[in-house]
C-alpha cells in the first residue's frame, strides 16, 4: 500500500510539472504609445465629468460660490445704501440710488429684489433686528413710490449679524448701517 500512494504521489509529481511545462510564462508583448488626439482628449475628459460626481461638501461649496458671484454681480447692479447711525430715514445720496435702481428694475421686469437691511453691531440683537427691518422698508417703500410693484420686492433683516466689515471703530460700523439688494429672477 505504501508503495501505491508513493507512485500515485510521483505520478501527480510528473503530471504537475508537465502541465507547468505545457502552459508556461505568458509572453511579454511591447506595447508601442501613440500620440494621444485632442479628440481623445476630449472624449475621455467628458467621460470623467460624468462618472466622478460631486461629494456633498464640494457641492456645498460650489453652491456658496455660485450665490456670493451672485451677490457680487447684483452689487454692481443695484449699490447699497447707507444709515447715520441709529437712523433709518433715507439720506439724500441713498435716494439717488434708488432712483437707479427703480430704473434697472423698470428695465429689467423679469427681476425681483430682495432688500437686506444691516446695522452696526452696537446695540442688542433684538433691537438691531428691528432697526434693520424698518431700513429695508424704507428702501422698499421709496422703490414703491418710484413705480416699482411690491410684488416684486421683500425686505429681510440681518441686524448685525452679517457685517460687511468686521472692524470696531467708525469707519468700520458705517459701512455696516446699510441696506443691500439682491437681485433674483
Amino acid at each position: 500500500m505504501k508503495k501505491s500512494i508513493a507512485l500515485i504521489g510521483v505520478i501527480g509529481l510528473i503530471l504537475c510539472f508537465s502541465i507547468m511545462m505545457t502552459t508556461g510564462c505568458a509572453k511579454k508583448s511591447v506595447v508601442k504609445e501613440q500620440p494621444v488626439t485632442g479628440e481623445q482628449k476630449a472624449a475621455v475628459a467628458e467621460t470623467t465629468k460624468e462618472v466622478v460626481k460631486e461629494s456633498p461638501k464640494a457641492e456645498v461649496a460650489r453652491v456658496e460660490e455660485e450665490s456670493v458671484r451672485e451677490k457680487a454681480a447684483s452689487a454692481e447692479m443695484l449699490r447699497d445704501i447707507n444709515f447715520d447711525f441709529d437712523k433709518f430715514n433715507l439720506k439724500p445720496e441713498a435716494r439717488e440710488i434708488l432712483k437707479q435702481h427703480a430704473d434697472y428694475l423698470a428695465k429689467n421686469a423679469d427681476k425681483n429684489v430682495t432688500i437686506e437691511g444691516h446695522c452696526d453691531e452696537r446695540g442688542t440683537s433684538e433691537y438691531n433686528l428691528a432697526l434693520g427691518e424698518r431700513r429695508a422698508k424704507e428702501a422698499l417703500k421709496y422703490l414703491k413710490e418710484l413705480g416699482i410693484s411690491a410684488k416684486r420686492m421683500k425686505t429681510v433683516s440681518y441686524g448685525k449679524e452679517k457685517p460687511l466689515d468686521p472692524g470696531q471703530n467708525e469707519e468700520a460700523w458705517a459701512k455696516n448701517r446699510r441696506d443691500h439688494f439682491v437681485v433674483t429672477p
